[in-house]
């Protein structure tokens, strides 16, 4: 524990649903929900007038709709909320270079270490002139917590939302979590918590009350001694600058269950190169294929295979994830299939590409002798068990997601607010321009193209020098809100 509050913890403000407003002017104070649309989808983040109607993230999204019908609900655009988060942590970087994301939107700062703070005074000061800088430079808010260790910083920035700071002196830890319920302490889920309930222990500080043996006897040794520490306010975790990563994964929700084994197939065939995709942008290969089906009656399954050594070769993964498959029994169907790899490393075994090509090959040689294999299995096209091909509608949602940026050859840039009977429904506006025009066209309009998301700040500010070029004292946006809790 420090004895100045030089840990500091970012959270930046509904931040999919913020980069949304900010991106469409029409939807600025309106209630936004962004995630999966589809019967199964689930909520990623909801604006805050979206919240008042009591939807949150990880709420199926036909509850959502239930509750707010008039919110817009959009497709995620990762693409611009990973640009967004890319400024962010720059000027993060500036501060320290003990960085440590968490996520797109979160992350910890050691000031202490980048010698831009050293008492309360000077991480309040830097705290605000981050706010500052991240309004300056994205156009989004995001919320500051400061403290002596991490916890504490991650429970004042929850506590300073939205567009606030929080500042926690060393100290004072006891007094303040004492009240606060079980769950605002890192480790405790709903699982953990129902089971502290029942044996009567729903804030922090019953936890203190009942000890450490207490927590042991009811959560086992190491869950329970690291609760009544943090309980305590005792947490003395680094913030570490390289988060290795376990593992590289991809999966997805269906909206209707799949039944027919060619299909998932080639569902699991695309994950595992979406999962190479990813591995390969993180500069890391695996060894370990696995496999994840989640079946009608909701019963999980996964099967793994450990390869000769790391690969980020697309056929191999492929192939070994197709072998995984042939393990799974998926009678009654299938709604969810992921496929990932595990025991990352930064170098790829060569031979393990000479090992997919000679396999490729031998097939190739079978097939020349004799029929393919499963041939037999082959089934007319009028076989109910075979799918159906996508409809004009299917294809349309696909291409036109709601929320996602297209260019007119005429009208110029805007986004998809819906689809449907052969027509696409599009809002002509940009970041920063007055609420625009709604025009509707037909699906395959040759003047109508998706396009990339335009920048949410078309001239940001230049904190190349930031944070010694920013004057001690502030005003503007941001700048106001901060407070210390004694």
């Amino acid at each position: 524990m420090r004895a100045a509050p030089t840990i500091l913890h970012l959270d930046m403000d509904a931040f999919y649903a913020s980069a949304e407003q900010a991106a469409k002017p029409s939807l600025r104070g309106k209630p936004v929900v962004v995630g999966g649309l589809g019967p199964r989808g689930v909520v990623a983040t909801a604006s805050y007038e979206a919240r008042r109607f009591g939807v949150h993230s990880a709420m199926p999204m036909a509850q959502a709709r239930r509750l707010a019908p008039n919110a817009a609900y959009l497709v995620p655009r990762f693409q611009l909320y990973r640009a967004v988060s890319d400024q962010v942590m720059e000027l993060l970087a500036r501060l320290s270079p003990l960085v440590e994301p968490l996520s797109l939107d979160e992350a910890f700062v050691d000031l202490e270490a980048g010698g831009t703070a050293d008492s309360a005074a000077s991480s309040r000061e830097i705290g605000e002139q981050l706010r500052t800088a991240i309004r300056a430079v994205t156009g989004l808010t995001g919320s500051v917590g400061l403290a002596g260790s991490k916890m504490l910083a991650k429970i004042a920035s929850e506590e300073a939302k939205p567009n606030g700071l929080l500042l926690i002196e060393p100290g004072t830890e006891r007094a303040l979590l004492a009240p606060m319920p079980v769950r605002i302490l890192p480790g405790v889920g709903p699982a953990t918590a129902d089971h502290l309930r029942r044996a009567g222990m729903t804030t922090v500080d019953d936890l203190v009350e009942a000890g450490e043996d207490e927590l042991v006897r009811l959560l086992g040794k190491a869950h329970g001694q690291s609760l009544h520490r943090m309980a305590s306010g005792y947490d003395d975790r680094p913030v570490v600058a390289e988060r290795d990563a376990k593992s590289v994964s991809v999966e997805d929700t269906f909206d209707a269950d799949l039944h027919d084994r060619v299909r998932i197939r080639t569902e699991v065939e695309r994950l595992a190169d979406r999962c190479v995709q990813r591995l390969r942008g993180a500069g890391r290969s695996g060894r370990t294929v696995v496999l994840k089906v989640r079946r009608y009656d909701f019963s999980t399954l996964t099967r793994s295979e450990t390869l000769r050594g790391p690969t980020d070769d697309p056929t191999v993964v492929r192939e070994a994830a197709a072998r995984l498959l042939e393990a799974v029994d998926t009678t009654g169907g299938v709604r969810l299939l992921g496929v990932g790899v595990t025991g990352l490393a930064d170098y790829t075994q060569e031979d393990l590409f000479a090992q997919a090509a000679g396999e490729r090959a031998s097939a190739a040689e079978t097939a020349e002798e004799a029929p393919a294999a499963g041939a037999e299995e082959s089934r007319p096209p009028d076989d109910p068990e075979v799918p159906a091909p996508e409809t004009a509608e299917t294809l349309a949602a696909r291409r036109w997601p709601a929320g996602h940026d297209v260019r007119h050859d005429v009208h110029g840039h805007g986004w998809v607010q819906g689809s449907g009977v052969g027509r696409v429904t599009v809002r002509f506006e940009e970041p920063g321009s007055p609420p625009g025009r709604v025009r509707t066209f037909r699906i395959d309009d040759p003047e109508l193209r998706p396009a990339d998301p335009l920048p949410l700040v078309r001239d940001p500010a230049d904190y190349s020098s930031w944070p010694a070029s920013l004057p001690k004292s502030l005003s503007g946006p941001g700048s106001s809100g901060g407070e210390s809790r004694p």
